[in-house]
């Protein structure tokens, strides 16, 4: 793992453990951020379900893979998008229209461009799914 990215690093572990076919990934450390992408990830159905642990330090999460990321990362360097920017995003990060995710940190919290979207509300293109 490179960088100080701990986002980067997360996803880029998650990914290479979803590509391996492992059942689960240990993302150290834990950070809000990573959580609440964690929880889209969750519920848009591409893991299984995450889980704090508290080791004394940062903590971590004990994610449960399932197989449904073909692949996912960071968006660097963020991008301000506005409710209906989203689709412009979608073309540059996704394979496809409603076919994964983007991760998008809202002034109501992170979530997908999806739900975005629905509340009208824009934000920072961070990560995206698929």
């Amino acid at each position: 793992m490179t960088g100080n990215d701990p986002l980067s690093n997360a996803l880029s572990g998650i990914d290479n453990a979803e590509s391996v076919g492992k059942l689960s990934h240990e993302v150290t450390p834990a950070s809000n951020e990573i959580g609440s992408v964690l929880e889209v990830f969750y519920d848009r159905g591409y893991i299984d379900g995450f889980e704090f642990v508290d080791d004394g330090k940062a903590g971590q999460f004990e994610v449960e893979l399932k197989g449904a990321i073909n692949e996912c990362g960071p968006v660097k360097p963020r991008y301000s998008a506005g409710a209906d920017d989203f689709e412009k995003w979608e073309k540059r990060f996704l394979p496809a229209r409603d076919f994964g995710a983007l991760v998008v940190t809202t002034s109501s919290g992170i979530m997908s461009h999806y739900e975005a979207r629905e509340k009208g509300i824009g934000g920072q293109v961070i990560a995206y799914v698929y």
